[in-house]
């Protein structure tokens, strides 16, 4: 197994692989990713919704806006090219209080901005659509273009791709030291690995790679956990679309919403609380005690200067942690709903929100971090499986070069070390 590469790729979700794809397609470089876990998408990447978002929500002129609809598109075409199901199903945004109709209005122009397709209905189109909801001010948005896939199938593919193309997808390599200097990282096993070019791609972990190459010292990761129900299929509530709430655009999550996903199952949700650990699923399972208070002051912090309306966020999404709150949220979308008529889910999530501690906010668009010999990818959130593909070909094109080779300089170079603090 080869200890040298051209492009080092840290990360083996959706973003680290297409970023492979996209280097492969442009030239025969050595490329080795590398992935902790013993297989791809295990984190955010595999775990996401599978909605292929539209667009509508990003402000123009930012990156997520930009990469959003085409790479909506090229997410489509790679499940038909794969023979992946996509359920073609369309979404609805309606209003669930009077106040939002500004709100719907904001959201309309931001698609029209973003080359979006968005259709204003009125209450008789809404129930020829989807019956089982309603609209607080009498009209609602219909976004045709918007479909649901299968992300892990996807990752699945695309590894597989990716191999074929004559990459190095190496699992159960997890990195914990680098020296940037010597362009070299070394594995949790001991084993070092020499690079011409890092690309962090690590999702939940990009920002402790980022620290190993001394960047982006002032951003750390702070979770937020994603939980869904199911609605029970002997339920007879039956849906058409995905259903969102317009959402408030003060704080930076959609609302509880419907997921049908390809195999029929629906889900709402997801909520947005605090996790306490990269990993922190479920209860107390993988808590970062060490990392404890740092989330606790960022989170004390927002909360007291107000950021991104993160008061209302925590009042709102606090008490959603109970089904019966859960549950009215989800009503004020199907009236009809039940608190009986949802189900455990064990799909969960979490939001890798970045945290700017000098700035005291979170990353809102995908961000892009310089250092020696490596780029390091912060505030993959969503969208960002929806845009992996465009999103790579803008990184080829304007952070990644091309011409590189691994190399080590003089011996009297510091071995790899780990980050401090």
């Amino acid at each position: 197994m080869k200890n040298t590469c051209d492009f080092l790729i840290i990360g083996g979700g959706i973003i680290g692989l297409a970023i492979a794809r996209e280097l492969k397609h442009r030239h025969s470089a050595a490329i080795t990713v590398l992935e902790k876990e013993s297989g791809p998408g295990a984190h955010s990447s595999g775990r996401n919704s599978g909605v292929l978002h539209s667009g509508l929500y990003y402000t123009p002129g930012s990156l997520k806006a930009q990469l959003c609809r085409q790479g909506a598109a090229e997410m489509a075409a790679f499940h038909d090219e794969h023979g992946i199901k996509l359920n073609r199903c369309g979404k609805i945004l309606t209003p669930t209080a009077p106040g939002f109709a500004e709100s719907m209005a904001t959201l309309a122009e931001r698609a029209r901005q973003n080359g979006v397709t968005v259709e204003k209905i009125d209450e008789r189109q809404l129930r020829e659509l989807e019956p089982e909801t309603r609209s607080a001010t009498g009209a609602a948005l219909w976004v045709p273009d918007t479909a649901v896939g299968n992300p892990m199938a996807v990752i699945h593919a695309l590894a597989a791709e990716v191999r074929a193309r004559g990459a190095d997808i190496r699992f159960d390599a997890e990195v914990i030291a680098a020296q940037p200097r010597r362009r070299q990282v070394m594995l949790k096993n001991g084993e070092i690995l020499s690079f011409g070019m890092a690309i962090n791609a690590a999702g939940l972990h990009a920002d402790r790679i980022a620290h190993m190459f001394d960047a982006a010292t002032s951003c750390k990761l702070l979770p937020f956990r994603g939980l869904y129900w199911k609605l029970d299929p002997a339920s007879d509530i039956r849906l058409n679309h995905l259903i969102y709430p317009v959402p408030d655009l003060r704080i930076l999550y959609l609302g509880v919403h419907t997921t049908t996903a390809t195999d029929g199952t629906v889900y709402l949700g997801p909520t947005a609380v605090p996790a306490f650990g990269r990993e922190n699923y479920h209860g107390f399972d993988h808590i970062s005690w060490a990392e404890c208070p740092r989330i606790l002051l960022s989170l004390a912090r927002m909360f007291i200067h107000d950021q991104d309306g993160f008061r209302h966020q925590a009042w709102q999404e606090g008490r959603r942690a109970f089904k019966y709150k859960f549950a009215e949220a989800a009503r004020a979308l199907l009236p009809r709903l039940r608190v009986a008529d949802l189900l455990p889910a064990v799909k969960v999530g979490l939001h890798p929100r970045i945290f700017d501690q000098q700035r005291g906010q979170l990353l809102k668009d995908f961000a892009v971090e310089n250092s020696d010999h490596a780029i390091h990818i912060l505030g993959a959130t969503s969208p960002a499986w929806t845009s992996a593909f465009p999103l790579a070909r803008h990184l080829c094109d304007q952070y990644i070069q091309c011409n590189v080779s691994p190399h080590a300089n003089s011996a009297t170079d510091d071995a790899c070390v780990a980050p401090t603090g």
